[in-house]
C-alpha cells in the first residue's frame, strides 16, 4: 500500500429522487406525476437504507442535494445538513456530503450557523457545500434571483464571503450590496459594529466542494481564491480524457491562486456506474433509468436538445422519430462506465494515471432507479471494485 495522489476514498451522490412508476419515455411525462405526500417522505427511509450500506462497505462520503418544492419525486431532500445529522446517528463512519447547499435559497448567516451545528453534533462529519441553484421554481420562490443569471452569480458570491468571513473569524463586520452586518443599531447600552457566529465550527478551516458547472474562469478563480474545493460531473467524459482541458482549466485557476496541484487535484469525479456481466448487459439494464434521467433534466435547461426532442419528452410520446434513443446511446458512451467489476475497475485506473491528483470519486445511479437496484449496485461496488483501490478500508492506494 502506499501512494500519495491516487484514488481511494469512494462516494456516492443521492439527490433525493423516490421510487417512481412508469418511467422512461414510454412512462408517465414528468409534469403529470404529483406523488402523494407519503410517497415523497419515503426518500428518508431510502436515504437511511443507502446510507446504512454504505458504512458497514466503508465508502467516504454519502452526498446529498438540497431540493425544494419537487412534487414529482426527483429532488426531494430540503435540508442535507438536517439529515446528514440523523444518518450520522444510524452509522459509525460514513460523512454526509451536501451537494450542494443552495446559498441563494438561504440567509448566509443562518447557512453558516446551521452548518457549524452540524458539524458540532455530527463529530466533523459533515462536509459543506456551496451551489447557485438551477430550478428557477426553487430559487426564485425562495426570494433570491435564477433567470438573471447576473445577478444570481453576484448575490451567491457576497454570501459565500459572508459564509467564510462567519467561519473564520472570531467577530467581523460586512458591508455589501445585499448584506449590512451587523446593522448599524443599539443593543443593550452599545452600537453593533461587528458579530460573532454561534457557534462557529470546529473543524477549521470548513472543507467547502462546489460544482463546476458553466466552466467559467470567474466562477473557478472565486472558488480556488476561496479554498473551494470543485466536483463535476461527466463519467466517460473523465474517463476517456475528454475532460482534460476542463481539469486543466481548474488546476490553472487553483495555480493562480498559489495552489499548486497535479491534474486532478481538489477534485472529485461524479461517475456513473452500471456493474453487470457485459458492458451490453449493463447498459440495456440501465436504459430506461438514463430515459428518466434524460426527461428529468434535458426540459430544466441542463442538457441542450432541439425543441422537437423537448417537446416528445414533455408529452410522453416516446421515442418515436425524434432520434432521443440515438440521445441516450450518446449519454450511455459519454457519461457510463458499464460493464464487469473488472472493465470498470480498468477505466478507474486509466482514470488514476491521467489525473494522478484525484483522491475520491464518486459513483452511483441516477434519477428512477429503485432502491434495490441503488443498493445492490452499491455493495457490488463496494465488494468487487473498492477493494482492487483501497487497503483495509483506509483509504490509502494499492
Amino acid at each position: 500500500c502506499g501512494t500519495e495522489f491516487m484514488i481511494g476514498k469512494f462516494g456516492s451522490l443521492y439527490i433525493g429522487h423516490v421510487d417512481l412508476a412508469d418511467i422512461g419515455f414510454g412512462g408517465v411525462p414528468v409534469n403529470e406525476r404529483p406523488l402523494s405526500d407519503e410517497q415523497l417522505a419515503t426518500v428518508f427511509a431510502k436515504s437511511e437504507s443507502i446510507a446504512r450500506l454504505m458504512d458497514r462497505l466503508e465508502y467516504e462520503t454519502l452526498w446529498l442535494g438540497e431540493h425544494h418544492f419537487q412534487h414529482e419525486g426527483h429532488e426531494c431532500i430540503p435540508n442535507p445538513l438536517m439529515l446528514g445529522v440523523h444518518l450520522s446517528h444510524l452509522t459509525s463512519r460514513l460523512k454526509f456530503g451536501c451537494a450542494f447547499n443552495i446559498t441563494p435559497n438561504w440567509h448566509p448567516l443562518r447557512l453558516a450557523e446551521d452548518y457549524a451545528t452540524a458539524d458540532i453534533l455530527t463529530g466533523g462529519r459533515i462536509v459543506f457545500g456551496v451551489g447557485r441553484g438551477y430550478h428557477s421554481r426553487e430559487v426564485e420562490t425562495l426570494g433570491s434571483p435564477l433567470i438573471d443569471q447576473d445577478a444570481n452569480r453576484e448575490l451567491f458570491e457576497e454570501q459565500v464571503e459572508v459564509i467564510f468571513k462567519a467561519f473564520n473569524q472570531g467577530s467581523f463586520a460586512h458591508h455589501g450590496k445585499h448584506y449590512q452586518i451587523p446593522p448599524p443599531v443599539p443593543y443593550r447600552g452599545y452600537r453593533l459594529e461587528e458579530i460573532t457566529l454561534v457557534p462557529r465550527p470546529r473543524s477549521l478551516p470548513v472543507e467547502c466542494y462546489q460544482p463546476i458547472v458553466s466552466a467559467s474562469r470567474r466562477g473557478m478563480d472565486f472558488m480556488a481564491r476561496n479554498g473551494i474545493r470543485a466536483m463535476i460531473g461527466g463519467g466517460g467524459a473523465v474517463a476517456d480524457g475528454a475532460a482534460d482541458e476542463l481539469i486543466q482549466t481548474w488546476r490553472d485557476s487553483l495555480a493562480r491562486a498559489g495552489r499548486q496541484t497535479e491534474p486532478g487535484g481538489d477534485l472529485i469525479v461524479n461517475f456513473y456506474t452500471h456493474l453487470a456481466n457485459s458492458e451490453e448487459d449493463a447498459k440495456a439494464e440501465v436504459r430506461p433509468f438514463v430515459e428518466e434521467y434524460l426527461k428529468v433534466f434535458a426540459p430544466a435547461g441542463l442538457i441542450d436538445l432541439p425543441e422537437d426532442q423537448l417537446a416528445a419528452l414533455g408529452s410522453g410520446s416516446g421515442p418515436g422519430e425524434t432520434g432521443l434513443s440515438e440521445v441516450v446511446d450518446q449519454i450511455l458512451a459519454s457519461a457510463w462506465l458499464c460493464g464487469t467489476p473488472d472493465a470498470v475497475a480498468a477505466k478507474l485506473m486509466a482514470v488514476q494515471e491521467r489525473y494522478p491528483g484525484l483522491e475520491q470519486v464518486n459513483v452511483g445511479s441516477v434519477i428512477g432507479t429503485p432502491e434495490t437496484i441503488i443498493l445492490e449496485q452499491l455493495r457490488r461496488f463496494g465488494e468487487e471494485v473498492m477493494p482492487k483501490f483501497v487497503c483495509g478500508g483506509s483509504g490509502v492506494s494499492v
